[in-house]
């Protein structure tokens, strides 16, 4: 392994930022070096703990406003198509799994030495990023393997050491300045190569790689993202967050910090130490939350940003195996619509370019967003819950319904809007049909009028959606419902809180068996302040969907609420009806902002409505569908 160089910080740091500062005059917004270690940190000027909120929508609104970014894997693992840190097979003694003595992986770990992208262009880069309609590009500086992509005087594994022998952090940094893209640096403060990582009280590496953060934030100018990926050990006790964040802030003061400065920090055992300080949890939670390899889930109180490769992994692994663009374009609007942004990951070849899929990709959704990028930059998620249908967004007196999916007749109703729909339309001016009344709103277009992969409609409101606003979904039945999966009823039994005269003993065994009774009652209790039916499955399965049918005109349901349990005891409400309808679509699931996850797991689902004074409850059908 390769020799590091590790002495005291103080004097580290202080050689290393005044050589840079000797090396690189022409910097922009220079910014003046800081010891990473300090005794006694002050925090006063750390944003996340005293900016108001007039402050904090300041600083973070190029982010909220951006919506798509470029996240970039690469380095020397590209040349075996290997998977960046992860796919190092050298134990990683103290942190996950692989644990052991601390190991070498003789082929990964000595890749650098052939490692020279003698095509790698950082101004191309920065091109093919704005002709996508990325607003902000986060490059990898060092990962879990420990090899650093930049002038680094704190090792000697680093791309100085490596043929190309030139910083790379630098030239993509200065790219992005001379273009005018925002420019994040990533960091992983886990570190499987260094030798003193997570070593006995940890310190040594703990001053180590806050030098690092020190060079990387005062070397390169103005950084307007610090994206940390985990630290591991389990235990607050063996890192300084403080003193981390208190250097941070006074050498980039606008900068903003993802949720992974202290991510993976226990407590796991009791022995392990919690945060120091409520001070300190709260810091450590940044700006911003990073759901990883998925679609987060709708949230538009707090900002998140989810990060998504292109490829079939984080960094460079063949030619093959890419998302479509489609794909891709859904994935930014599910983002947008709920509430976040979409950093999608690009994993460059050993040369420095980017494969012709990723390029193919990038421009297909530049092309998208050059004709529908008002309906994405600048908006706000809401005010309609996501769904398998799409998404809503808004910004100023707009609202833009993004629709994946139309039923068969081209309409979609949705829950009522506190404000009234002046005028519906596609971006391209084509005029829609829509229809608003106190109870609900609907949009109907012609079969033309849908776009793959997303039909995006504006609607101009009297008077701006209020940013936060959730006020509903759309109020949709699908056209084929077998893509939620078989029927459940089979092997299903049931029990209400009473029986009636009504309840026919023809009609109930026909419920959950496979046939559905075309009169009658599915379920009819006697009158009853909250009265229920609960229906056994026999064992835990997943639940995809839930149709539950009212007799027409019949709205003594009104108020229903449906909850699930894997013990009958434990319950958790899932839906609660907003107002009575023939017939509603329960998905049980947890939507991620545009794609509905498939399925909860339960045993148990209850039925029941509560009110005063005592009345029945009945339905007609009820059908359960997953796996």
């Amino acid at each position: 392994m390769i020799k590091y160089i590790i002495r005291s910080l103080f004097v580290t740091v202080a050689v290393s930022t005044a050589a840079f500062a000797a090396n690189d005059p022409a910097k922009t917004g220079p910014v003046k070096p800081e010891s990473a270690s300090v005794s006694t940190p002050s925090l006063k000027h750390v944003p996340q703990l005293h900016e108001t909120a007039e402050q904090n929508a300041s600083r973070m609104q190029w982010f909220r406003d951006a919506k798509f970014g470029m996240f970039i894997h690469w380095g020397p693992c590209s040349l075996g198509q290997k998977e960046i840190g992860w796919g190092r097979e050298g134990n990683r003694p103290w942190d996950i799994n692989l644990h052991g003595p601390r190991l070498e992986d003789p082929v990964y770990d000595n890749y650098y030495k052939r490692f020279n992208p003698d095509k790698f262009d950082p101004d191309a880069w920065v091109r093919l990023a704005k002709e996508s309609g990325m607003k902000y590009m986060v490059l990898i500086t060092k990962h879990h393997d420990g090899f650093s992509m930049y002038d680094t005087k704190l090792s000697n594994y680093s791309i100085m050491n490596a043929p190309y022998g030139r910083d790379i952090v630098k030239q993509f940094v200065e790219a992005c300045h001379r273009q005018g893209m925002k420019a994040g640096l990533y960091y992983s403060t886990r570190d499987w190569y260094h030798p003193d990582y997570l070593v006995g009280d940890n310190r040594k590496y703990d001053e180590w790689y806050r030098g690092q953060i020190s060079e990387l934030l005062t070397n390169y100018g103005n950084v307007d993202v610090m994206w940390f990926d985990h630290v591991g050990g389990r235990d607050w006790g063996k890192w300084r967050f403080d003193e981390l964040f208190s250097m941070m802030y006074r050498l980039q003061p606008k900068m903003i910090v993802n949720n992974r400065a202290a991510k993976f920090c226990g407590p796991a055992t009791p022995e392990d130490r919690g945060p120091s300080s409520p001070e300190i949890a709260k810091m450590t939670e940044g700006d911003y939350y990073t759901p990883e390899g998925h679609i987060g889930a709708m949230d538009i109180q707090k900002q998140w940003e989810s990060c998504i490769h292109v490829g079939q992994g984080w960094s460079y692994r063949g030619e093959e195996g890419f998302k479509s663009p489609e794909e891709c374009i859904r994935m930014l609007v599910s983002c947008t619509t709920g509430g976040g942004n979409l950093l999608l990951n690009f994993g460059p070849r050993p040369d420095g370019t980017l494969t012709d899929a990723e390029t193919a990709v990038a421009k297909a959704m530049g092309a998208w967003l050059s004709k529908y990028g008002e309906a994405i930059y600048e908006t706000r998620g809401g005010p309609y819950q996501n769904g398998a249908w799409g998404g809503s967004c808004h910004k100023g007196d707009k609202l833009f319904l993004h629709v994946y999916q139309w039923p068969a007749a081209g309409k979609i109703a949705f829950d009522p809007l506190p404000s009234k729909v002046l005028a519906a339309r596609t971006l391209d001016g084509t005029p829609v049909t829509f229809q608003q009344d106190a109870n609900e709103l609907s949009v109907t277009i012609a079969e033309p009028q849908k776009v793959s992969p997303v039909t995006v409609i504006e609607l101009t409101m009297d008077k701006p959606i209020a940013t936060g606003l959730v006020c509903g979904r759309a109020r949709i039945i699908s056209d084929n419902m077998a893509e939620y999966g078989r029927d459940l009823g089979a092997s299903a039994t049931y029990t209400t809180s009473s029986t009636s005269e009504h309840d026919s003993a023809e009609n109930r065994p026909l419920l959950l068996k496979g046939e559905r009774p075309k009169t009658g009652f599915a379920f009819h209790t006697a009158a009853e302040e909250n009265p229920w039916a609960t229906i056994d499955l026999g064992e835990a399965k997943q639940i995809n969907a839930v149709v539950i049918e009212n007799r027409p005109g019949d709205a003594r349901s009104e108020g229903l609420m449906l909850s699930i349990s894997t013990d009958g005891t434990t319950w958790e409400t899932l839906w609660k009806a907003s107002k009575w309808e023939e017939k509603w679509l329960v998905l049980p699931t947890r939507f991620h902002a545009g794609i509905t996850v498939p399925g909860r797991t339960a045993r148990y689902i209850r039925l029941e409505t509560k009110g005063n004074p005592p009345r029945p409850f009945l339905l007609q059908r009820v059908t359960i569908l997953g796996q």
